[in-house]
Parts: structure tokens; sequence; C-alpha cells
């Protein structure tokens, strides 16, 4: 296994556009100049989280936060599918505070999600925090990706503290989450990752 890379990209995700993001800084020394996959698995993962806050704030603004946990359920993962069959990366959401049971992250997803965490505790800007490696897996290379997503202005509606939940918010959750770990975050808190992989060197 290759020693993992944690760095920096210097754009901020936008709230409901997508835009382009220049090479990062490194924060941490590298083993090799960054490979040219990189750059590529950045544009997937900085693509999608614009598009799904676009469909939760029409959401929000047609019947209110309650409904748009509803949404989120059913569009978050209709996008990273279509962004999966678009592209040839495996795309998906994780946190630490997951809410919807299949966004547990695996040991590497865990491992970066924490740097991440210790980064922003540090004074990283959040936003610009990724990280990429080529593991070994049952034998072959596999391309990973994750950049951190920190919690939106919109996003505290749904995943801020229990007193600024959105109205019927708390009751939804009970609902359709019943285990949910996805509240009491504050803006810019990083609330989870893209996370992408792909087979090959």
């Amino acid at each position: 296994m290759k020693t993992p890379t944690l760095l920096v990209a210097a754009a901020l995700i936008p709230l409901v556009s997508a835009c382009n993001t220049p090479t990062p800084a490194r924060i941490e020394a590298a083993s090799a100049p960054e490979p040219t996959w990189v750059s590529g698995a950045r544009d997937v993962s900085t693509s999608v989280p614009p598009k799904l806050l676009a469909v939760l704030l029409g959401a929000i603004q047609k019947s209110g936060p309650a409904d748009a946990i509803g949404v989120c359920k059913d569009e978050a993962p209709k996008m990273a599918r279509a962004a999966s069959e678009q592209t040839g990366w495996q795309v998906r959401r994780v946190s630490l505070g997951n809410r919807n049971p299949m966004a547990v992250p695996d040991a590497w997803e865990r491992q970066a999600l924490e740097a991440f965490d210790r980064s922003q505790a540090a004074g990283t800007d959040p936003s610009k925090l990724e990280r990429w490696e080529v593991v070994t897996e049952n034998g072959q290379p596999v391309r990973r990706y994750m950049r951190a997503l920190p919690t939106q202005q919109l996003c505290v509606q749904c995943h801020g503290p229990a007193d600024k939940l959105g109205p019927g918010v708390a009751a939804r959750l009970a609902q359709l989450y019943p285990n949910d770990r996805g509240t009491g975050y504050a803006v810019g808190q990083i609330r989870g990752a893209m996370t992408l992989r792909q087979p090959g060197q």
C-alpha cells in the first residue's frame, strides 16, 4: 500500500452550482507527483453536491424541510448512481455521523474522515480538504479519492443541533431514520465526504 496523501484544493464547493477547482496545495508531503486521474476524481466529487443542494432547496421552498428529508433519501443515491454510470467511478457519500445506513465509512474512509477533522481543528478550511491513494485490494490496484463536505447553511435545518432543526424534522427523522446519527452539526463543520473508487494504478 502506498503512503496516503492528504491535500487541499483552492476552491469552495458552492451551494447550488459547480465550479472549476484549481490544483490543490499539499499539506502533507507526497511521495510522488499527483497522478493524472486525481483531477478527474476531483471533478466528479465537486459535481454531485451542488446538484443535490439545488434539488433540496427546491423541495424546502415547496413543502418545507421535513418533506425534503424524503427527497434527499431518494435523490442522493440516484445522483450517486448516475455519476457512477457516467464517469466509471464508484461514487457515494460517507460520514462518521451517518444518517443513511449505507453511508457508513470503511476503514480507509474512516481514516480519511478522521484526518479531515484533525486538519479542520488545526485551522485548515474544510472545503479544501481531499485525500487520494492507490491501494491494493485482492492483489489488484484500486484508486481511492475523498473530498470533505462542510455543512452548508441550508443543511442545518435537517442536520443541525436540536434547537436549529426545521419544523417537523425531528418527527420525520424518527420515522425514516430511527438510528439517525446525522444531527448536531454547525455551519462549516465537516458533515462527511464524497468518496470515489476505481480499479487502476
